[in-house]
């Protein structure tokens, strides 16, 4: 199959190098230049949980046009870059194509139907990953658990199930869930948890679980995104958000999240589809979000400094 991965960052690294490795017809599309060479040149070593592994027959372009007729396209980028792709994407895509959405937050599938119609849209949670960057041409992850993918507009498809078993030939644990909007909420939950409480904090996810005062802070920020998903009717599958956030830091205790990762970097996070989402949902519910304002608040006076 050709595949288009749009944003070869952590996560979209990951995804190329396995994609290729399968023996897919691979194109990493990225604006960093130096990752982009490193791979043209060298390769794309993913490093971590699987092994350590070089992959060599993954083409790079930094133009999405260089992605015309493919029949897959992965946005792996961030959220705040998922309008301004898919605004490109819909030029240049066919009837037939599919998009996959991957991205931390709410709203991914929403931004790409502003320019296109939801028909072929998919949405995917990649659940247990703790990616990150060590340099050009060089990912790395501490743990993989399951890519779970569904049909933005709900139910089981052929379609669906086939590209489930494209990604679980590709050798990821991935599944088709008819709710996928569910998922996206469970993991938003926990992004809202660790995301902005170890960005504020310059912590790991471990040490924000061992430090009393600080936990405290992530789970005040998810009892808000909870109560939200309530409020919208999410079909949650636990009632306990303190023990479910728990028992998912368990899993990365070594990791730092993506918006830690942009705060050391000095980079803009995607906060505002994060912590900063259960602000907006708060105001348009009328329910006070004391705990995700502050972390809000507190990251975007960081990200003012170097902006």
């Amino acid at each position: 199959m050709k595949i288009a991965v749009i944003g070869a960052g952590a996560m979209g690294s990951i995804y190329a190098s396995f994609l290729a490795k399968s023996n897919n017809d691979v194109l990493a599309i990225d604006l960093w230049e130096e990752h982009l060479n490193e791979i043209k040149k060298n390769g794309l070593r993913v490093s971590g949980f699987s092994g350590d592994n070089n992959v060599k027959n993954i083409k790079v372009s930094n133009n999405i046009e260089d992605a015309k007729e493919y029949d897959l396209y992965i946005i792996a980028t961030k959220a705040s870059g998922v309008g301004p792709v898919a605004s490109k994407l819909s030029k240049i895509i066919s009837k037939e194509a599919i998009i996959l959405t991957i991205q931390n937050g709410l709203g991914a599938g929403e931004r790409i139907a502003s320019y296109m119609p939801t028909d072929n849209i998919l949405l995917g949670v990649a659940q247990g990953f703790g990616a990150s960057m060590k340099g050009p041409g060089h990912a790395h992850h501490n743990n993989m658990s399951m890519i779970r993918i569904g049909e933005m507009n709900g139910g089981i498809s052929t379609r669906l199930n086939d590209l489930v078993k494209l990604w679980c030939d590709a050798g990821f644990n991935a599944k088709a869930f008819g709710d996928i909007e569910q998922l996206i909420w469970e993991k938003f939950i926990c992004n809202v948890a660790y995301s902005g409480s170890c960005s504020i904090f310059k912590k790991k996810v471990g040490e924000v679980i061992d430090n009393e005062h600080m936990y405290n802070i992530a789970k005040g920020c998810a009892l808000e995104a909870k109560k939200m998903g309530d409020m919208k009717k999410v079909n949650f599958t636990f009632d306990d958000t303190v023990n479910y956030i728990t028992e998912f830091g368990k899993k990365l205790l070594d990791s730092k999240p993506s918006m830690l990762q942009d705060v050391e970097a000095k980079r803009l996070s995607e906060v505002d589809a994060i912590n900063g989402m259960v602000v907006t949902l708060g105001k348009e519910l009328g329910i006070d979000t004391p705990f995700n304002t502050a972390v809000s608040s507190i990251i975007k006076a960081q990200e003012a400094e170097y902006s």
